[in-house]
């Protein structure tokens, strides 16, 4: 597995959000409320979609499907001047991200975080830090395509 490092600069998002845990999955239910109004977002930036996961912070320690967390269906937008009835706004601070590809169909995207928490993270110089964790779904995202693509970005910072 190889991740790039890469420093993000600031994004502010427009969506909606859910809480949910591992065990208990809501992210079908998060897209299909989110999806039909995304066109209401007029200061988009691109038609990029973003699925973060932001967690409270130690969530990580002593790891617990089911802990709880905020389910983020969004898109990157100019300015919050805008925002439709029922969507928030987010923002994912500027910091350091390992970036990786998952490639097949969303519904295997799990074993990539597998293999990112159980072998890259533990063998790398990083830890993970309490910032927005994303996936960013462009063109060559397909759903369950086996030939879809998906950038995983994990927010790191060097080991203590």
């Amino acid at each position: 597995m190889e991740a790039q490092i890469r420093t993000l600069a600031e994004k502010k998002l427009i969506g909606k959000h859910i809480i949910m845990s591992f065990t208990e999955n809501k992210t079908f239910q998060l897209w299909s409320g989110f999806m039909p109004r995304r066109k209401e977002i007029k200061n988009t930036v691109d038609t990029i979609l973003y699925s973060l996961e932001v967690f409270k912070e130690g969530h990580f320690d002593n790891f617990n499907p089911e802990k709880t967390f905020q389910k983020w269906a969004a898109v990157e937008v100019t300015d919050y001047k805008d925002i439709p009835s029922e969507m928030e706004t987010l923002v994912i601070p500027t910091g350091l991200y390992a970036v990786f590809m998952h490639y097949g169909p969303a519904t295997d995207a799990h074993k990539t975080y597998h293999s990112i928490f159980t072998e890259w993270l533990p063998n790398s110089e990083y830890t993970v830090d309490d910032r927005p964790h994303f996936a960013v779904m462009d063109e060559r995202y397909k759903k369950d395509d086996p030939a879809s693509e998906e950038e995983i970005w994990i927010p790191i910072k060097n080991r203590a």
